[in-house]
């Protein structure tokens, strides 16, 4: 057994897919499913449930990946540290995001780094605020960007502040509002609204700043999809409380969208957030590009 074998077994458990898994792994299907069928032989289970249409883990298989996991991780760590010693960063970054960021151009940044330490290999996931946090926590990434209600910072991580900013209103080109320079909470309470799903940190914003002041609100369409919200909303069917930062400049172009101010509006803070256990050198590194390096 060796580590390209533990790799071509992750793969396959996070794809459920030969060929995909194949692709991940930048060899060709009949290699890898060799090398899987090998692996399995040397263990004497069976790793991976298969039928023409189908590919699952079986109980041994998810015993064997969460442990292939922990080593995959320490194999990377261990040559990221030995080229550390010798001044040069390598390894890889495993980098989350909110689809929301504003305080941060992520592709610049990533562009950047990239021409400082071309020999990290940056992966970048994109998700919410907690599932982030939890994955930063649990050692699935290194660093994340955040979004939160204003005073709910992330437990379990390290963080430095980007930016404080405020919701707006957008509403459609032809809504009542449309012309309104400023809304309360109140007047717009009875609105008909479009919104990210309910539990999740995006929405918990606007129900947090709805409820302190008393008031309910009907929220007709959920959303996993910022891009959703916004053709939701340009096509009249609701009304949404987006961050300042980011729906700007994408309704700036927009001759079907307005924005109105909120005075009493959500207000979140964006975050960059890692692990408090021992940063690797492509973390320590990626922190130093954004400015944040912690003071040791």
């Amino acid at each position: 057994m060796d580590l390209q074998q533990m790799r071509y077994a992750v793969a396959l458990a996070d794809t459920r897919n030969f060929t995909r898994a194949a692709e991940c792994c930048f060899v060709v299907q009949s290699s890898l499913s060799h090398r899987i069928a090998g692996l399995e032989r040397e263990l004497g289970v069976q790793l991976f449930a298969r039928s023409s249409r189908r590919v699952e883990l079986t109980s041994a298989g998810a015993a064997f990946v969460a442990g292939a996991r922990e080593c995959l991780a320490a194999a990377d760590r261990a040559v990221s540290d030995a080229a550390a010693a010798t001044g040069v960063v390598r390894g890889r970054l495993a980098v989350g995001v909110i689809v929301t960021t504003a305080a941060v151009d992520v592709p610049e940044l990533l562009g950047r780094y990239r021409a400082r330490y071309p020999d990290v290999r940056v992966a970048l996931r994109s998700g919410r605020s907690d599932e982030l946090a939890a994955a930063i926590r649990a050692g699935d990434l290194d660093i994340a960007f955040l979004g939160l209600p204003e005073g709910e910072p992330p437990s379990g991580v390290e963080t430095v502040v980007l930016d404080h900013d405020e919701h707006v209103l957008l509403v459609s080109a032809g809504h009542r509002l449309a012309d309104v320079s400023r809304v309360t909470l109140e007047d717009i309470a009875g609105e008909t609204f479009v919104d990210f799903v309910a539990g999740t940190p995006g929405r918990a914003q606007s129900d947090q700043a709805f409820a302190a002041v008393g008031l309910a609100r009907d929220v007709a369409y959920e959303a996993g999809l910022v891009e959703l919200i916004v053709r939701l909303v340009a096509g009249g069917l609701g009304v949404a409380l987006l961050p300042s930062a980011f729906i700007r400049p994408l309704a700036a172009d927009r001759s079907d969208l307005a924005l109105v101010q909120v005075a009493d509006g959500p207000r979140r803070v964006e975050y960059l957030a890692w692990s408090r256990f021992n940063p690797s050198p492509a973390t320590r590194a990626m922190l130093d590009v954004l400015g944040a390096l912690p003071r040791t």
